[in-house]
């Protein structure tokens, strides 16, 4: 079998400046490309329309060009994968769309952000925290973990709920939100390249997840296979709050039958009070720090309270609305 060559890739979302995690994470990305005499592809995921902004991805390229990043394909460099932003490949998220509806896999799910905080608030202990999470998730990015769905609209057994039709005659995703069925019960495991040996259980760990959304647009997870299957991408190097992720990702090539990538997963960078960093942080935005006079060196080997005592705890002046 012929060994691949290294593909690897940097995914910034446009929602708002890049920050110091980012910037540790997209390194490590550019250093195990650069190492093993791989390509690095730049590719943006600007799915999120409400709130990502071309001045935001022409600020994370600038940034991540300072810091002394370098890309072989990318929005603006080009490349045999292109286009490399997301709002621009919905024909590859559509095909992946298709391929899981008619395997079975999806059904169409009605409930409304209301229903779903009724729903897991009711019965459980947590009512507090997973409404809670459920809550933030309208600030996070959308790549954030999800509390697990309850099941309301989950039909009995593995068929599709097409309300009387078949498959073949859903012709747009639109309208609804569809969910990918999980197997519950079945461990995913797999071996992460920086953090070791991971496991979740389905139906557990993971409950059934959104692939596309009632408004049209495919979730993070179904883009982020597809996209990553498309353009060959051998290795994805992101931060430690995907691990979840990983496991609904597995679940997905296994469905569309494509191959897993490697991953390796960094450390998250926190704040001085222990939170991990947000694009909310703007004190700890590469764009301020930058204009604060710290170095490209400062960012990638200093302490995060030292930036902080470099940086302003007061909002960027400029920041978009």
């Amino acid at each position: 079998m012929p060994v691949l060559r290294y593909r690897g890739r940097l995914a910034p979302s446009p929602t708002g400046y890049l920050h110091v995690g980012h910037a540790r994470t997209f390194w490590t990305a550019f250093e195990r490309a650069r190492a093993a005499g791989g390509t690095l592809a730049m590719r943006m995921e600007d799915l999120d329309t409400d709130r990502s902004r071309a001045a935001y991805a022409e600020a994370a390229i600038e940034d991540l060009r300072w810091l002394g990043i370098g890309w072989q394909e990318g929005p603006d460099v080009g490349g045999p994968f292109a286009p490399y932003a997301q709002s621009r490949r919905g024909d590859v998220y559509l095909a992946a769309w298709r391929k899981l509806l008619q395997s079975g896999w999806l059904y169409a799910c009605r409930c409304s952000r209301k229903d779903l905080e009724t729903a897991l608030a009711a019965p459980h202990e947590s009512a507090e925290a997973d409404a809670g999470d459920l809550q933030g998730n309208r600030e996070m990015e959308p790549q954030d973990d999800e509390p697990v769905y309850p099941g309301t609209c989950r039909p009995e057994g593995k068929a599709t709920d097409l309300g009387g039709g078949g498959a073949a005659e859903i012709e747009s995703p639109d309208g609804v939100n569809w969910r990918f069925r999980v197997p519950d019960g079945e461990a995913i495991e797999f071996e992460d390249l920086n953090l070791g040996p991971q496991r979740f259980v389905a139906g557990r760990d993971i409950g059934d997840f959104v692939v596309w959304r009632r408004d049209g647009v495919p979730s993070y997870q179904l883009a982020c296979v597809a996209d990553d299957a498309a353009m060959g991408i051998t290795e994805v190097v992101r931060g430690a709050d995907l691990l979840r992720s990983t496991a609904r990702q597995i679940l997905l090539n296994r469905a569309l039958g494509f191959d897993d990538p490697a991953w390796f997963h960094c450390g998250l960078v926190a704040d001085r009070n222990g939170r991990r960093l947000a694009k909310r942080h703007d004190s700890l935005s590469l764009r301020v720090l930058r204009g604060r006079g710290v170095t490209p060196m400062d960012i990638l080997a200093g302490e995060v309270r030292e930036l902080v005592s470099l940086s302003s705890e007061t909002p960027v002046e400029a920041k978009l609305q």
